[in-house]
């Protein structure tokens, strides 16, 4: 079996931050919420985005499920642990609960990927989550987004940065 494509991982991540959001605006189950995702907004969205645009919809990349899957049930069940790292890496005595709920599921997603997912290299974690956020952002917040997740990889990933930097709390382990 291959590796799924970058453009599959990518859709991937945005898929799970769309999740992340609908669980933290409803009484959903994860497992609802990403079979609606991937089986019946994902693709519908997807072609009728490819059709305004004047694509062919087979050509849509559809998300590694196994990524989408690892990232929603993986921050589900650390999500206090998720949260707790956030908390100790926001600035000016901010916590990830007064965040925006669609900023705080594409941090949630991204400090869970720093945390789990060690053969990813941070640098590919940050830039992916910055895409992510410039997707639906157009101010601040994706700068914010590289913030944070910056703070979190050199603490989590030190040995792949050389230096540590000060700033974050919470239990990495």
């Amino acid at each position: 079996m291959s590796r799924p494509s970058a453009k599959s991982r990518s859709a991937a991540r945005l898929a799970a931050v769309q999740a992340l959001y609908e669980l933290d605006m409803s009484e959903a189950t994860p497992d609802a919420v990403m079979v609606d995702i991937l089986r019946e907004r994902w693709t519908a969205a997807a072609a009728e985005s490819a059709r305004e645009d004047g694509i062919d919809d087979t050509d849509m990349v559809e998300p590694d499920s196994e990524l989408f899957t690892d990232l929603v049930r993986g921050v589900v069940s650390r999500k206090a642990e998720v949260d707790a790292i956030a908390d100790g890496s926001l600035t000016g005595g901010w916590k990830s609960d007064r965040l925006e709920t669609l900023l705080r599921a594409v941090l949630r997603a991204g400090i869970y990927e720093l945390l789990a997912m060690p053969g990813v290299p941070p640098k590919v974690v940050i830039s992916e989550y910055m895409e992510v956020a410039h997707a639906f952002f157009n101010e601040g917040e994706p700068s914010l987004i590289n913030g944070v997740l910056d703070r979190v990889a050199h603490i989590l990933r030190e040995g792949e940065f050389g230096v540590k930097k000060k700033g974050v709390q919470g239990d990495a382990g």
